[in-house]
């Protein structure tokens, strides 16, 4: 299960190809109320800044998706291979939408609002994201039907390749 991460002042995990979460990196507490076995948050950041005219405004950016250990969290008892991997492929779900944002960004010709510009981006690719994760969950049943988990995998790892 998906939630959204806050707070700059949280340790954060950056992503990167190399490191896969294991359960040590959910540090948060499980909720009681929740009949998820564990809660990964994760989500993408993005500075900038701008030189040019009015008219156009050459930007310098850097856009990073971060798990947020604090905020997530497992339940032991419920906790097994595939499910981490379900969570894994959250994670690597938003890098996936941080890479479609990272293209946007290069390709855009921005003017003197680039600042309200990148925001409008951004809401739009966490909107996208968010609808992605919704659906990434509820096709896979939450990990529970293994052959869409398989496809969802191998979709997954071919547009990180991309």
């Amino acid at each position: 299960m998906f939630q959204w991460g806050y707070g700059q002042e949280d340790e954060v995990i950056k992503w990167t190809p190399a490191r896969k979460l294991s359960w040590s990196d959910f540090k948060g507490k499980p909720s009681n109320i929740s009949g998820a076995a564990a809660i990964t948050a994760s989500g993408i950041t993005y500075n900038f800044s701008a030189q040019g005219t009015k008219d156009r405004m050459e930007l310098d950016f850097k856009v990073e998706t971060h798990f947020y250990p604090d905020k997530s969290w497992y339940k032991p008892k419920l906790a097994n291979p595939i499910i981490l991997s379900h969570e894994q492929l959250h994670f690597d779900i938003s890098e996936v939408y941080a890479q479609k944002m990272r293209r946007i960004l290069a390709k855009t010709k921005f003017t003197s609002n680039a600042k309200s510009e990148v925001k409008a981006i951004y809401r739009n690719i966490l909107r996208e994201l968010n609808d992605y994760q919704n659906q990434y969950d509820s096709e896979t049943n939450f990990s529970r039907d293994t052959v869409q988990q398989f496809i969802w995998n191998k979709k997954i790892k071919k547009a990180l390749n991309n």
